[in-house]
């Protein structure tokens, strides 16, 4: 139904939020100011203690700031007694003394002829009511009582027979007045392309009537009693009243269920929607046999803000649920998504029920796994990531399905999500000393303490013996490289744009105490949300003290990136040269340790040893040198711009030559 222009802000400005408000929730009269309107209360939404849903009276806006709830008097009507738009107006406008307008002639012309089609659709439902209790529904009668369903679970849904004749539907309607024209519009009759007599749509099949919301008989389903038959199950066509993508099996008893608190399930068909709705689970709804629509989901989050999607442990099954996640991902808000609950291979619902009993089932649904689980699932499960290039690849699949996500803020949260999982895939299983990183992670957690990692093929650590040598203590750099460590990950929270370009190196670098592992995972858990309260982030996940001890480090305090902190050109050249020193000194240490422990075991004529030494200690040199050579390209003028070094030392020679000129001038004429 269209409404006049001006009819709904002429209905919101009569209506008082507080008040339709106020009868589902209980004020904080601490902090509400009823006189401004502004009103506060628990939010009636999601369970909290505090008051954190808002009411803005004058404005007509509430927003909860925990679950992010938000709307007018109408959504707030719809959301919490579970109605459609136009049932939530016509509440609100009793309430307010408003007329609801009168349609106009056109649409009251149109609706009298969907009238008329429901009534096709009842007398057609009671015509196969009464053709189940016949001698010709004998065999669809032992069909139902074998599924374990008794009559009064047949009356509750209606289930019919269609007796498989070519025009037994169409002569009972007929006789009852009704046209062949409007009975072939109902979709229960189909006519021939010759324009022939119609015939009956649904024969030798058991009946399911499809009804809307309001409880109308809006199209059919039919199951085959005949093994052989070509579809198995079939629907009506697409009717004035019937549009298959748009409508949901069992759908007005589902949302009076789920609003009494129980959980949306979503089945696959006709048959587990009614053995679970039969089970206790009445809030169960299913497609009308096709994969689920942008339309259905939308229908099923009016319900539910998150409907368990309970699908068949076959490969088709998987599929299908796979296909909705893609379906799903650009639809996501807050506090809205979807659970999967994929039953053990070869079993559906009815299976389960049967075998098991509706504990069993109730289980699966509690257990359901999130959105992000199936993700991950599909992207790695049976695939190998032993490479760098196939984690890249791993990497980009995953970054183009989360781009799919348009609200920011659960784009975020997925991001978050699957870096944990991506940390337990390729670094929580070797953390443990095994793995081969081919679909299953480990045990990892971003706030916990690990094994020290080695990369893969590098060597053993040095024994104590030789770490005790002379010549591996005169090279012991460990409270060094804690400084470059501290300076590296300050760095990095002072400046997040950087961790992208760093990413591979922070995974891959060996960290000397616990506590700075415990900060890198936070950091890399944290980057991937928005730059604005990364250091909160990274906080709430290694603990405030961390932070504190960081920053209280002299070294770190006087670092360029932290007194600079967003200047991403400084925060890049410090990071890398950082990461290039403790990579060379820890090099260079580890060869000459390994050097001294292979020394029992060299022969005098062995030149291998020495060799080595040197080696390692030109690369010591190497970098010993690089700490006092300043090798910058560009130096930073106090304007901001950047000066190249080579250009900046040649102009100063030539003004340093032109002043000794001038000066040689000056002297030789001096009397």
């Amino acid at each position: 139904m269209s409404l006049p222009p001006g009819f709904l802000d002429e209905l919101r400005t009569r209506t008082s939020l507080s008040a339709v408000v106020g009868r589902k929730v209980m004020w904080d009269a601490r902090k509400s100011n009823q006189g401004k309107g502004d009103m506060w209360a628990p939010c009636p939404f999601h369970q909290e203690k505090s008051a954190s849903f808002h009411v803005d009276d004058r404005k007509g806006f509430y927003y909860c700031f925990g679950c992010g709830a938000k709307g007018d008097a109408i959504s707030f009507i719809r959301e919490t007694e579970n109605t459609s738009f136009m049932e939530a107006i016509e509440i609100l406008a009793r309430e307010a003394g408003m007329p609801i307008p009168e349609r106009d002639p056109k649409a009251q012309e149109k609706a009298d002829y969907r009238s008329q089609i429901v009534e096709v659709m009842e007398a057609a439902v009671q015509h196969f009511r009464l053709a189940l209790k016949t001698g010709a529904g004998s065999g669809a009668r032992d069909y139902l009582l074998s599924r374990g369903l008794d009559e009064a679970a047949q009356a509750r849904f209606d289930i019919g027979f269609a007796p498989d004749a070519r025009n037994g539907l169409l002569q009972a309607l007929t006789a009852k007045g009704f046209s062949e024209d409007l009975i072939v519009a109902s979709g229960m009759c189909a006519r021939p392309d010759d324009g022939g007599a119609p015939y009956d749509r649904f024969r030798g099949r058991i009946t399911f009537p499809i009804r809307d919301p309001r409880g109308r008989c809006i199209s059919m389903g039919g199951r085959a009693m005949d093994p052989n038959a070509r579809a198995k199950y079939l629907n009506g066509p697409e009717t004035e009243l019937f549009d298959k993508g748009r409508s949901l099996y069992n759908h007005g008893p589902a949302r009076e269920a789920a609003g009494k608190g129980q959980t949306l399930v979503v089945a696959e068909g006709y048959m587990d929607v009614i053995a679970l709705a039969e089970a206790g689970f009445g809030a169960t709804v299913a497609p009308l046999g096709t994969a689920i629509t942008e339309d259905q989901l939308r229908l099923m989050w009016r319900i539910h803000p998150e409907p368990v999607i309970a699908m068949d442990g076959d490969k088709a099954g998987i599929r299908a649920a796979m296909r909705l996640v893609d379906i799903a991902l650009p639809l996501l808000e807050a506090g809205q998504s979807l659970r999967f609950a994929i039953m053990p291979e070869g079993q559906d619902p009815d299976d389960i029920l049967k075998s098991q009993g509706s504990e069993a089932m109730k289980a699966l649904i509690e257990g359901a796994q999130p959105m992000v689980s199936l993700l991950w699932q599909r992207e790695t499960e049976g695939r190998v990531f032993d490479s760098p290039e196939r984690k890249a690849a791993l990497d980009k699949s995953l970054r183009e399905a989360i781009k799919k996500i348009a609200d920011p803020s659960i784009r975020s949260h997925y991001g978050e999500e699957i870096k944990d999982l991506r940390w337990q895939l390729f670094r929580g299983n070797r953390g443990a000393g095994g793995g081969n990183n081919s679909g299953a992670g480990g045990g990892f957690s971003p706030q916990g303490n690990r094994p020290a990692w080695r990369p893969r093929g590098a060597p053993e650590p040095a024994s104590p013996s030789a770490k005790l040598s002379p010549l591996a203590g005169a090279n012991d750099t460990g409270i060094e490289d804690r400084l470059r460590e501290a300076v590296i990950l300050a760095a990095c929270i002072a400046t997040p744009q950087i961790i992208e370009r760093f990413e591979s190196a922070l995974e891959m670098i060996q960290l000397s105490i616990p506590e700075h592992n415990m900060i890198r995972n936070a950091i890399l858990a944290s980057f991937n949300g928005p730059e604005e309260g990364f250091s909160e982030r990274v906080a709430q996940i290694c603990g405030e003290d961390a932070l504190v001890k960081l920053h209280s480090l002299s070294h770190v305090r006087i670092a360029p990136p932290v007194r600079n902190p967003g200047n991403v050109d400084i925060a890049e050249m410090c990071v890398a040269e950082e990461l290039a020193k403790l990579e060379t000194r820890r090099g260079a240490i580890r060869e000459i340790s390994e050097a001294m422990a292979d020394i029992p075991n060299l022969s005098e004529e062995d030149e291998g040893l020495a060799w080595r030494l040197g080696q390692a200690a030109q690369a010591r040199n190497k970098a010993t040198r690089s700490e006092n050579e300043d090798k910058a390209e560009y130096d930073m003028a106090p304007n901001g711009a950047r000066l190249n070094r080579l250009e900046r030392n040649a102009l100063a020679d030539l003004l340093s030559k032109i002043s000794t000129g001038a000066a040689s001038e000056t002297n030789e004429n001096d009397p």
